[in-house]
């Protein structure tokens, strides 16, 4: 269903969002004077409890764990350029919040005179790590708080005394196969109800498990496992830091999950014998992976890598980055730069019917912790709405030509994807839960599918349009700290692209967009079309050697219920529309499986108009079916059944009367069902009829119109 073979190289954002400023510090690049030069430290410090049982977070209801299985640690890089002072803490934590992160820092400043806007702290994200903030059903446990705020000045100081002349390189390798899309769209016959009993979850982790409850994934993945390697100027390692997208493995007790793991690993393969004591450190940071797990549920459940022991997935992961690593090229004269924006962003809270249910709930609670999974959000509305808003910190550093970008929330992987994208630097990771800890951050259309990734609670309260603002001020901090603008978007034309630009089509909409609502018309002509809500965006596309360069992927959309608008006044009677259709519905699901093409008035079905869709239960299972006006009895079907999951060029030629319907360029309707349409009807729907019956359940690509009949040799140059 996805090529997880191929290198991605995302192409560059899209949309302009202005952020809400409590204040912006930033520290603009400047020439590296003629005796400045890059110094690293490195050191690790261990942070497992000394006060045991500990309360652990990361699940529904609250925990107490009293063995260790694995220690877990604070790992630091320390940076200098003779001008700045940064550092770098990754922690195995679930997460930390703002508060004590700020408290931390403001006492490693004055420890170190490190400036506190120039230290960037995240959490790995284990959800076997005490508890150092609360979330859901769990507390911060209070012991460990005051014990983690100490143990994190104690690492960044370590470091900054390891300092050392430098040099830094930067690597990437694709691991795929250890990286997959858990956040899946159920089918609209198939909804979820959320914590307060309303059916509203058409999309939730995991949903891919049964293939026959989902209809596909709900965004990509990003398989880049990047590394950021420093030296000592004889080659002697320092530091690797790593960074990956896939949100935690889980082990017993407590435990550093798989990221600590990794650490062992490139330290038993990389570290030496060190000069004056000071050690080699592997860290692992944590990248976008808000919808992300390990187990891939495009593949059938027999051959899902389900049974794969944590020290083997780290092991693997170890020998892709180590094959980076051997490649890396090393920058002896980098320079630093950061900077640190602090935003205000409100909560989802609670209406007055939601807040008194809560009140209700949590009075006959009394002093008890939640019990269920509604007593849980219960609880939340309360917390949500006596906060109502919070700050939240975005964050850029950039070593040489390497950027880092920063967010406080579990960030989906297509916004980590955005970020790396818009970014003018050559080379770049995302680091997620880093200065605080807010909550997923899905993107705003994904709002509309529900799940437990937007259920309103600290784990996933702020404001629906919370991701574009934070995205973009991570774009603009790159930006800053570079003194570069973005990049711009220009996805490369391949020769299957080529081949329809040169048949000169009236309208071509590639579909590769980030986001809504508009899909750029590549044809030349300005006939962008609209998206309706209910899309999502940038899943993997049909034929990417063939639309793309090499290295990039071609994109498609998601059709959840919504369509892709347009109008084109000037097709009358003769035209052909080409596109490429992929099916996520059962075709046992509903009487027709989908229509993706459909002309009429908006919210219609008149007598005249025509449609193109794939039968269901009431006929023609899996085929397609051709439909002109408003008549069932007089629809067309095809021969072939089409595979689900699967890609297929689709063509609609219209010659008057005559009508003629190809698939992967072999002939399946011929008719003549004449039609007769009055001139003001210039209404063209994608992913869906104009009535709104039955829309596509899966993806569209590469739509191209034009405005004759195309030729049976014509159509085998557009696939």
């Amino acid at each position: 269903m996805t090529d997880r073979t191929r290198r991605l190289r995302v192409p560059q954002l899209f949309a302009l969002v202005t952020a809400t400023l409590v204040a912006t510090v930033v520290v603009m690049a400047s020439p590296q004077s003629a005796n400045a030069e890059l110094k690293a430290g490195a050191a690790v410090v261990d942070v497992t409890p000394k006060i045991l049982p500990v309360l652990v977070n990361g699940s529904m209801l609250t925990r107490t764990v009293g063995t260790v299985n694995t220690p877990v640690q604070a790992r630091a890089v320390a940076l200098a350029d003779g001008d700045e002072q940064v550092v770098i803490v990754v922690v195995d934590s679930c997460m930390m919040g703002r508060d004590l992160l700020d408290e931390a820092k403001s006492l490693a400043s004055k420890r170190t005179g490190i400036a506190t806007d120039r230290m960037l702290i995240s959490a790995t994200h284990a959800h076997s790590a005490p508890a150092s903030m609360g979330c859901l059903g769990t507390d911060a446990d209070p012991a460990y708080v005051p014990f983690l705020r100490d143990k994190l000045v104690e690492v960044i100081s370590a470091a900054q005394a390891n300092l050392e002349p430098a040099r830094v390189g930067f690597g990437k390798a694709n691991a795929a196969s250890f990286t997959a899309v858990r956040q899946w769209i159920r089918r609209p016959d198939r909804l979820a109800e959320d914590p307060f009993g309303n059916p509203t979850v058409r999309a939730n982790m995991h949903a891919g498990r049964k293939w026959d409850e989902a209809v596909g994934e709900a965004g990509p993945e990003d398989p880049d496992l990047a590394i950021i390697s420093l030296q000592a100027k004889d080659g002697r390692p320092i530091a690797v830091l790593g960074n990956f997208s896939m949100h935690y493995f889980g082990d017993k007790d407590i435990s550093a999950d798989y990221f600590g793991l990794f650490c062992k690993e490139l330290e038993q393969r990389i570290g030496k014998p060190a000069a004056g004591g000071k050690p080699f450190v592997g860290i692992m940071s944590h990248g976008c992976s808000g919808d992300i797990y390990r187990v891939d549920y495009t593949v059938p459940e027999s051959e899902r890598n389900t049974k794969i022991a944590i020290a083997d997935y780290a092991r693997g992961l170890a020998d892709i980055a180590m094959k980076a690593y051997s490649a890396i090229k090393y920058d002896d004269n980098a320079d630093l730069a950061m900077a640190e924006r602090r935003m205000t962003l409100r909560y989802r809270v609670p209406d007055k019917q939601r807040l008194e249910w809560a009140e209700r709930m949590m009075k006959e609670m009394g002093d008890r912790p939640p019990k269920t999974q509604p007593e849980v959000y219960a609880r939340e509305q309360i917390l949500l709405h006596q906060k109502q808003q919070t700050q939240i910190v975005v964050q850029a550093l950039r070593i040489g030509d390497i950027g880092i970008a920063t967010t406080p929330n579990e960030t989906y992987a297509i916004t980590g994807l955005k970020i790396k994208a818009a970014s003018p630097l050559a080379h770049n990771m995302v680091i997620e839960l880093a200065n605080g800890g807010d909550g997923y951050i899905p993107p705003p259309e994904q709002h509309a599918f529900g799940g437990y990734n937007t259920w309103p609670a600290r784990s996933a309260g702020l404001q629906v349009d919370a991701e574009p603002k934070i995205m973009e001020a991570a774009v603009e901090l790159l930006e800053d700290v570079s003194g570069k603008p973005r990049k711009p978007w220009q996805l490369a034309d391949g020769p299957a692209a080529k081949a329809v630009l040169d048949a000169k089509p009236v309208a071509y909409w590639r579909l590769n967009e980030f986001t809504g609502p508009i899909a750029r018309d590549s044809s030349g002509r300005g006939r962008d079309a609209g998206y309706e809500p209910a899309i999502t965006y940038y899943l993997a596309g049909p034929k990417s050697d063939d639309f793309c360069s090499a290295d990039d992927v071609n994109r498609a959309p998601h059709f959840v219920g919504g369509r892709l608008r347009s109008r084109l006044p000037e097709l009358n009677d003769k035209y052909t529309v080409s596109l490429w259709i992929w099916n996520g519905m059962p075709v046992d699901g509903r009487p027709v499986t989908g229509w993706m093409l459909s002309r009429g008035h908006d919210q219609g079905l008149a007598a005249y108009g025509e449609h193109l869709g794939l039968g269901g239960t009431a006929g023609h299972a899996g085929k397609l079916i051709h439909m002109s006006g408003n008549d069932a009895r007089l629809q067309l079907a095809g021969k072939t059944e089409v595979p689900r999951w699967t890609w297929s060029h689709v063509a609609l030629v219209r010659d008057g009367a005559a009508v003629r319907v190809y698939l992967n360029g072999a002939l399946e309707i011929e008719s003549s069902a004449p039609v007769e349409t009055p001139a003001d009807v210039d209404g063209w729907f994608f992913g869906g009829r104009t009535d709104n019956d039955s829309n596509w359940e899966g993806r569209l690509d590469e739509i191209s119109v034009f405005d004759r009949a195309l030729t049976p040799a014509e159509i085998q140059l557009l696939r």
